[in-house]
């Protein structure tokens, strides 16, 4: 495959997709952080409960895959309040990795569900976190509620070698889902 591709990075609240954007992009990356608020605070939890900065708009990057293949990468805000700035977003996408967190699954369903909403093919990373709970991939792709063909890998979106598998493993899949056609 050559050309270009728009992939939204999406998944809840501290989940990594700030980290995993500024982890592959072979440009400086674009981030739109801002500091969370105390009125945020009530809404907005992440699992650590650490999180001090919070993406308000998107973030941006790219990577070339092959030499040949340039993805351009969005990253999502993770709550669902910005759920019409995600919409904007995923106009032209091709496809989404979502990533999780097996200490919260239950935080990637919005984000799951939008995708489906949307129709855009995805592919879920597991970001491992070092006090993460592990789980195997059959308990987690019924947790998740994960067709049979969505790919599932687990990454640390803090290694270079281990993002980019998982983007990979969502380029596979956006191609065969192309050769597949419509249903």
């Amino acid at each position: 495959m050559t050309g270009a591709a728009k992939i939204l990075v999406v998944g809840p609240l501290g989940v990594g997709k700030t980290t995993f954007i500024g982890t592959v992009s072979e440009i400086k990356p674009l981030f739109t952080e801002a500091v969370m608020t105390q009125a945020g605070a009530r809404v907005d939890h992440d699992v650590a409960g650490a999180k001090t900065t919070t993406t308000v708009a998107l973030d941006f990057g790219r990577m070339t895959l092959d030499g040949e293949l340039v993805l351009y990468l969005f990253g999502t805000p993770g709550q669902q309040r910005f759920l019409p700035a995600w919409k904007d977003l995923a106009k032209g996408a091709l496809g989404a990795l979502c990533l999780v967190d097996t200490r919260d699954l239950g935080a990637a369903f919005d984000a799951l569900g939008n995708l489906e909403d949307l129709g855009l093919p995805f592919a879920v990373a597991v970001n491992v976190f070092p006090d993460s709970p592990d789980h195997p991939d059959q308990e987690l792709r019924a947790a998740l509620d994960l067709l049979p063909d969505t790919p599932l890998v687990a990454c640390d979106a803090r290694d270079h070698r281990s993002s980019v598998s998982a983007l990979i493993a969502l380029v596979r899949h956006l191609i065969a889902t192309a050769l597949e056609g419509p249903a």
